[in-house]
């Protein structure tokens, strides 16, 4: 043991730092999960406040408004899975055939826009859709000599503005995983296709796409277990918090932070986390052993 130490401190080292965020940001506060099940009081701190049992998880189930915040959590994720897969992939390999063509120097500026639009999508969606000077209204439906729209109460519209930003949003990234993939499979496998007479497009759907396939399941997997999580920014600060947009806008986390804005109980905020994350923790576990069971080879553990 001493010598396997001594061999391998440089990488426990190096590992130090990110064990240390582990460590701080997802164990040290498990302690703190006993809030759900108290009335919490500042003067009596977190184990001294009274217990109440079950009653803070009520806030999320016993109103009018549990089954629409559970559905547009659900379906929206759901969507954003089967779409920003497919668009994630399609950018990656479209890449991938542009690297013999060109510098990674430019394959790099090709992803820029996609990085930035992480950072400032949500001005750029209210610069597009505001009603006073907002791009569609005074631009596109003018030139178009249609009626300017009022996007922030028409709520009809919102589920296919919140998957395209979202898909705008995380595109980028999530095909920098997929194409660092790509890149890491062997040419010879290409030209040995090229040679037998194998066409682009049959490299693709059976090299490329099956080489793929484990990184998607992974990354499949991952997401699946942040499916009763949503993007705050996305879903609140996208919308600009609009009341006549909740039936479409609102999911678990943005009803809990109004809930709190109104009546700060930190109990109940603890309880919709902790329910969170042991429904994201059964998901994964049932999604791997399906993988499992259907591509053994394919699964996490």
């Amino acid at each position: 043991m001493k010598k396997r130490i001594r061999r391998y401190f440089p990488v426990y080292l190096m590992a130090l730092p990110g064990l240390l965020y582990l460590f701080i940001n997802n164990y040290m506060p498990l302690p703190g999960l006993v809030l759900a099940f108290k009335k919490f009081n500042a003067q009596k701190g977190i184990f001294g406040s009274d217990f109440v049992g079950w009653k803070n998880f009520k806030y999320l189930f016993a109103t009018k408004d549990a089954f629409v915040i559970t559905r547009n959590t659900i379906l929206y994720n759901l969507a954003f899975i089967v779409i920003n897969t497919i668009l994630a992939v399609f950018v990656a390999v479209l890449l991938a055939e542009m690297t013999s063509r060109m510098k990674k120097i430019y394959q790099c500026l090709i992803l820029l826009p996609y990085m930035i639009s992480m950072v400032i999508v949500s001005y750029l969606v209210f610069g597009y859709l505001s009603s006073d000077n907002g791009f569609f209204n005074h631009t596109i439906l003018s030139a178009l000599g249609k009626e300017p729209i009022n996007w922030y109460m028409e709520k009809k519209y919102w589920p296919f503005i919140l998957v395209f930003v979202n898909a705008w949003k995380v595109t980028g990234y999530n095909c920098i995983i997929y194409l660092s993939t790509i890149l890491g499979i062997d040419r010879g496998i290409y030209e040995s296709a090229a040679i037998d007479g194998c066409s682009k497009w049959k490299q693709i759907t059976k090299i490329t796409i099956p080489m793929l396939k484990p990184t998607v399941i992974m990354m499949t997997l991952l997401a699946v277990g942040r499916i009763f999580y949503s993007d705050f920014g996305l879903f609140y600060q996208v919308p600009q918090n609009q009341g006549a947009l909740f039936s479409v806008t609102n999911t678990i986390d943005t009803y809990v932070y109004r809930g709190l804005l109104e009546l700060g109980n930190m109990s109940m905020s603890s309880a919709a986390g902790l329910y969170q994350s042991v429904i994201g923790f059964i998901l994964i576990l049932g999604a791997n052993l399906l993988v499992r069971k259907l591509d053994p080879d394919s699964a996490l553990f």
